[in-house]
């Protein structure tokens, strides 16, 4: 041969933030193999802490530097500005969740021990509470980022599962509830198996069709492979299927309710919102880049989909009893009015950057919202732990009007009442809609909302205008940072509901370069 052959180069620059919270989860797991049980948690916190700031730091420095025009590793993720805001809006979410996990009353301390039997004694009086959970907080933080970035369906499949595994086994690990708690990691587990299987079939459908996994060779093989439409067909169903179940749109949504309840609450702070911009980062480069010219087949679906999952998620939220599980179906509902963005796709290039834009921050605002509710959940506790049940949440507002109030701010964010983030969130995915032709999306969307203010007023209505229990619920003090996250959350919530086009222009300046294909 009369040249050498050159390895393939990895842009490590690219990669840092993302490679920063893997290298801090390997670090996690030698420490959790050979550190002593009463230096564990001294190290695992500043480390899990410090490589989120760190990472989100490196962001923010890659947005400075400027936005990369092609894929990194080998065109297998890309670094563009959908994919940056992205990085920056989960690792926020992820560090705020982690300074939840800090109160030591939401973790057990041996997963495997009886509850209140001497074993479980024995792990608390040596120290080794829930460490473990820092370096899988970590992994799924990782495989979140990667899941939101990968410019290939096999470097997706791989994210998704980097991200789901850990969670698995965060969901199980609920100090009170125990059983309750592993039923929900055991429901999340089965049903996220098939959900992963569906995602591998899927793409070794759109293989066939395509020869490629990459997203933009499949686009470009849609304009010149034909006789195989049956399979790419097939394909994009199957995919489908696995991606709406880690968004939890319906009818692929029975997991999120026994989940979000059973699990500890800052694992659902986590999951409820991480994990959906994740999702969604991953459901807009396979439908947007790689099926984009597929948009006349898809989309009739996808609108099912969305009415769907916007009507579960409002109607099936008024019957709950339970704090957590009509969070869930809060949750599901906001799923489908994402969708509705989506769905919202133009063959103006300025017309899907508004879009994009418009999803971005309704990500951002409802994330915070989720995790500042979250955290005001676990707070409100009686003899079992959290107080779960509706009722036990009745006159809160007198004996604790501060706490209620913030939680009260929350529930009208995710309502889309105006002065709250929660309404321009909602104002800008619906007119991007209008504009993109999809009005009739957009008055399901506005009648389901109402649906949904019904059952965020009633607890609002129960808090401050009921009488406590004499054996009510007490109000836990909160720790340092718990108080932050709550402080923090109510105020990003206000600032953003008065003052929201700072953000906006952030959104706007990320989705310009659209995606790398």
């Amino acid at each position: 041969m009369n040249g050498t052959i050159q390895a393939p180069t990895i842009e490590y620059g690219q990669l840092a933030p993302m490679l920063v919270i893997f290298g801090a989860a390997i670090i996690g797991v030698l420490v959790e193999a050979f550190a002593p049980r009463y230096l564990r948690k001294s190290i695992q916190v500043p480390v899990t802490l410090l490589s989120m700031a760190g990472a989100f730091v490196l962001v923010i420095f890659q947005v400075i530097s400027g936005v990369p025009a092609s894929a990194a590793a080998m065109g297998a993720i890309a670094v563009d500005g959908p994919s940056l805001f992205f990085w920056g809006v989960i690792i926020v979410l992820a560090f705020a969740s982690t300074l939840l996990v800090l109160d030591d009353d939401n973790f057990v301390a041996s997963a495997a021990a009886v509850p209140g039997s001497a074993a479980e004694e024995e792990a608390e009086s040596l120290g080794g509470a829930h460490t473990e959970i820092y370096p899988l907080i970590l992994f799924a933080v990782g495989g979140m980022l990667l899941f939101a970035s990968a410019n290939d369906l096999l470097v997706m499949f791989v994210g998704l599962e980097v991200m789901s595994l850990p969670l698995y086994l965060l969901c199980g690990l609920a100090r009170r509830r125990r059983l309750l708690s592993q039923e929900a990691s055991m429901k999340y587990f089965l049903l996220g198996a098939f959900s992963s299987a569906f995602f591998l079939y899927g793409m070794a459908f759109v293989y066939g069709f395509a020869g490629s996994v990459d997203l933009g060779k499949i686009s470009q093989a849609l304009g010149s492979v034909g006789g195989l439409d049956t399979m790419l067909l097939i394909g994009l169903a199957l995919l489908g299927v696995g991606l709406m179940f880690k968004v939890g749109a319906a009818p692929f949504q029975a997991w999120k309710p026994d989940v979000y309840q059973g699990a500890p609450t800052p694992v659902t702070a986590l999951m409820a919102s991480g994990t959906l911009v994740a999702a969604f980062g991953a459901v807009l480069r396979v439908f947007w880049v790689a099926l984009g010219n597929l948009d006349w087949d898809w989309r009739p679906v996808m609108w099912g989909v969305a009415i769907l999952t916007m009507v579960v998620g409002a109607v099936l939220a008024i019957t709950q009893t339970d704090i957590k599980r009509m969070l869930a179906y809060s949750s599901i509902a906001h799923a489908g009015f994402l969708l509705i963005g989506v769905i919202a796709t133009s063959t103006q290039p300025e017309g899907n950057a508004a879009t994009l834009s418009a999803i971005m921050f309704y990500l951002l605002v409802y994330g915070i919202s989720t995790v500042g509710a979250f955290a005001v959940v676990t707070m409100v506790r009686d003899a079992g732990g959290e107080a779960g049940h509706l009722s036990r949440w009745a006159g809160l507002g007198k004996r604790s009007p501060v706490l209620a109030g913030v939680f009260a701010f929350f529930l009208l964010a995710f309502a889309g009442i105006p002065l709250t983030s929660g309404f321009f969130g909602k104002y800008a995915v619906f007119v991007a809609a209008v504009a993109n032709g999809a009005t009739p999306l957009v008055v399901v969307g506005v009648v389901t909302s109402a649906i949904a203010a019904f059952f965020y007023v009633r607890v609002i209505v129960l808090m401050f205008f009921s009488e406590p229990a004499a054996d009510g619920p007490t109000i836990a003090v909160p720790s340092a940072a718990t108080a932050a996250v709550i402080t923090l959350a109510a105020a990003v919530t206000v600032v953003l509901g008065v003052f929201p086009q700072p953000v906006l222009d952030l959104a706007d300046k990320a989705a310009s370069a659209l995606f790398i294909r």
